[in-house]
């Protein structure tokens, strides 16, 4: 992180330095955003970004569900979406309309209540609309790109521009968003149906989720992509690395997929327990594990764990 304190554009929403990240991401654990900036509307982050040096690396976060802050901190401004950025409409159509600071459960709650199906997923989707869209993020059999209509984005030079699903070029868990840019509104579609069969569903997602992760934790949801004809637990699980440890961090014994932190872990064991648990596949299975939680910010020092 530098030492000069960077000179930020004038915003009407709130800019706080060495704003803490370890605050909110699941984990808990990390180290500070060099400026943590909360706009208080679209126009607002555009004209902050289109002032805002362009070499001044950007970075949107939702509510860290699938993220790990290494523990220097991340250089440069850290976005998130404040609550102003998460409003619902429903429109003809079977649509629903969300602001990018939107929860997935939220979502999928209103197109129950409209008796719009297709959106349940999301009821599983420990994040935000803007994270979901960025990441093409999914849950039992369905993803983002199955039922976005178009999504507004704040590039990094504070252009706003409305993007058409094939403009994203989805594939798993990725999309053409570039670096900086930030999904502020999506517009999603679904069909109609019986409210009380949607909810059923989404109560059986609900479910699910409970039984099978560690949901009362501190996590990062699913930590590898599942590669092509297989699952990312069954690969972790066969090469023997389910309960395994680096300090507090800890791989899940009810979900090997999920690495947990038992309380005082460091954001360098969680990762270098991922990194271990790459390498013990590769060695058993052949198989080369693709992280899926975003890993951000700098490597710090090794420190004295209290």
């Amino acid at each position: 992180m530098s030492a000069a304190v960077m000179d930020l554009p004038r915003l009407q929403g709130i800019a706080e330095r060495h704003g803490s990240l370890a605050n909110f991401i699941w984990f808990r654990t990390g180290g500070p955003a060099e400026w943590l900036v909360k706009p208080q509307d679209v126009a607002d982050l555009a004209g902050f970004l289109r002032a805002l040096d362009p070499d001044v690396p950007v970075l949107p976060v939702g509510v860290g569900s699938n993220l790990i802050v290494r523990d220097g901190g991340v250089p440069g401004v850290v976005v998130r979406l404040p609550k102003s950025f998460s409003q619902l409409s429903v429109e003809p159509g079977n649509r629903v309309r969300a602001g990018g600071g939107a929860m997935g459960i939220t979502v999928a709650s209103k197109a129950r209540d409209a008796g719009i199906a297709g959106l349940e997923f999301l009821r599983g989707i420990p994040g935000t609309t803007g994270g979901a869209v960025r990441m093409n993020a999914g849950a039992y059999g369905r993803e983002t790109a199955d039922i976005l209509v178009e999504a507004r984005l704040v590039l990094r030079d504070g252009r706003i521009e409305t993007w058409q699903r094939e403009r994203f070029g989805y594939t798993y868990r990725h999309s053409a968003v570039p670096d900086g840019a930030i999904v502020v509104e999506a517009l999603f579609e679904g069909a109609p149906d019986d409210s009380a069969a949607i909810g059923a569903e989404m109560d059986r997602i609900a479910a699910e989720r409970e039984a099978s992760q560690p949901l009362r934790s501190r996590t990062g949801g699913s930590t590898f992509k599942n590669p092509s004809g297989t699952r990312a637990w069954k690969l972790i699980d066969a090469a023997g690395c389910r309960g395994l440890r680096i300090g507090d961090a800890q791989v899940s014994e009810k979900h090997c997929n999920f690495l947990l932190n038992l309380g005082k872990a460091i954001a360098a064991d969680i990762e270098a327990l991922g990194e271990e648990i790459r390498r013990r596949v590769r060695e058993d299975s052949g198989v080369e594990l693709e992280w899926e939680i975003q890993r951000v910010g700098q490597v710090q020092g090794v420190r004295e764990r209290g």
